[in-house]
């Protein structure tokens, strides 16, 4: 790729006589050639494929250079790679390694149609604009936007690629509910003033199951935390045992979720929950005797001390019954701080502590997950007019961290970055220069010899070729 900066050198100064000497001259180099590993997942999972399948194509096939696949393949892998807007794709369409790990037979772009595309194998914002802009009800006869998505289908794909996972094998399926603030600076539509985050927003919902994402539902804030969560659940357990009938299901979530409907729901369907429960007068009454001990305790020893109580209670109004209630009596250094869960689960199941610490706790861990996918995979890249529209921004996020979760269960399972993060796997993992030769027959990557993590590099590829080769036996 040309640039105004060809030709001219940069040099700068070091502290001993030899000078630092830089221009633009080294040829069609990338810095995100471990992309290819992406791609190798990409082979044996068909994330993107599947996802592409989603969507209806009104456009003339015979009048396209640039399939739905291509243009979602793009915009995923470049999500992962650390691309996160639509004008980053006017400059990485240049990109030969890109447009090979999208599928382009040319990807230098040397025999595109048009003189003013040539040598830009993929496609620039605006044609991936028009996948995000098409209106609801857009046809063959629409002027520009003719490509719909299949909201059902959407979140069929979601949940096929969940019971794929070795975590829909087990015994017991836990998901994890939550909401959170996806920040706008706009005025887009179905944003409003959320009193608790101080700012104008969306309250996406989101349900996680460990590491993978069963649902990213993008909503107004002008609604309760837990509003549309009761749908959503129906739909995620009917699908799950469609495929394991016998498998125990247990939600998790905080107090905004501890809802009467929820929890009918819950136990109407066989379904277990353990849910925070918003203290008051009356529960804190409860666990007074708890309280006391535990300042008892930190008085002695000068730590936390926790002791927990195990009780029903029923609300003055709310409630339709009696329910089983957990109650943590905790002083710190700060102060008293008395926690309380309500369960379906019973005691002989899980004790007071067990339950509190060991299972209702761990749902702390989806909001890493969450935070994962708004920092690293820029699910909050919502600054699109509609809700149509920032809704499939959510989504393509949403199947770009489902990628990454692939790579990281798929190939590094036995690596340094086998607990990392999205954005560890992305700079130790992808971002690696390399010189990009195509040839008649071959794409040639020259890695870089002074890349720091080869082991890592060269693990990951042996797995994803070993499942590749069992897959092909199959």
């Amino acid at each position: 790729m040309t640039t105004e900066c060809n030709g001219r050198t940069f040099v700068f100064q070091t502290k001993n006589s030899r000078d630092i000497s830089a221009r633009f001259d080294g040829g069609p180099i990338s810095s995100d050639s471990g992309g290819v590993l992406l791609h190798q997942v990409e082979r044996h999972a068909k994330i993107i494929s599947r996802f592409a399948a989603c969507f209806t194509d009104h456009r003339d096939a015979d009048l396209i250079e640039h399939t739905v696949e291509d243009l979602i393949a793009q915009r995923v892998y470049g999500l992962c790679l650390g691309y996160e807007d639509l004008n980053d794709h006017d400059t990485l369409r240049h990109d030969p390694l890109l447009g090979a790990l999208v599928g382009k037979k040319d990807p230098t772009g040397c025999r595109r149609i048009r003189h003013r595309d040539k040598g830009k194998a993929l496609a620039g914002k605006s044609t991936l604009n028009r996948l995000e802009l098409t209106p609801v009800r857009a046809g063959k006869n629409s002027r520009y936007k003719k490509i719909t998505v299949d909201r059902r289908a959407v979140e069929e794909f979601f949940m096929d690629v969940f019971l794929e996972s070795d975590d829909a094998s087990g015994q017991t399926i836990i998901l994890d509910l939550d909401a959170t603030d996806d920040i706008v600076h706009g005025n887009q539509s179905g944003r409003f003033f959320h009193g608790y985050y101080k700012n104008y927003c969306y309250l996406p919902l989101y349900i996680f199951c460990g590491d993978h994402l069963l649902c990213s539902r993008l909503r107004p804030s002008d609604i309760d935390a837990a509003a549309g969560s009761v749908k959503e659940l129906d739909r995620i357990v009917k699908h799950i045992r469609q495929f394991r009938p016998d498998v125990r299901i247990i939600i998790r979530a905080d107090s905004g979720f501890c809802r009467e409907h929820i929890m009918a729901w819950c136990e109407d369907n066989d379904v277990d929950y353990v849910l925070g429960l918003a203290k008051n007068a009356r529960l804190k009454a409860e666990i007074a005797e708890e309280l006391l001990r535990a300042r008892e305790l930190f008085d002695e020893t000068g730590r936390a001390s926790r002791v927990f109580k195990d009780f029903t209670y029923q609300t003055l109004k709310s409630w339709s019954r009696r329910r089983r209630v957990v109650g943590k009596g905790e002083v710190l250094s700060q102060g008293e701080n008395p926690r309380f869960v309500v369960t379906s689960l019973s005691g002989d199941a899980y004790e007071a502590q067990a339950l509190y610490e060991d299972l209702y706790c761990a749902r702390g861990d989806m909001e890493n997950r969450i935070k994962e996918q708004q920092l690293w995979l820029f699910a909050d890249r919502t600054s699109a007019a509609t809700m149509r529209a920032n809704q499939l921004r959510l989504w393509l996020s949403s199947v770009a961290y489902t990628l990454m979760i692939a790579l990281k269960s798929k190939a590094l399972k036995n690596t340094k970055l086998a607990n990392a993060q999205c954005n560890t796997i992305r700079l130790k993992l992808l971002k690696i220069g390399g010189r990009i030769t195509v040839t008649v027959r071959r794409i040639w990557v020259s890695l870089s010899q002074s890349y720091p993590y080869q082991h890592t590099f060269a693990q990951a590829y042996d797995t994803l070729a070993a499942l590749r080769s069992v897959t092909m036996q199959c």
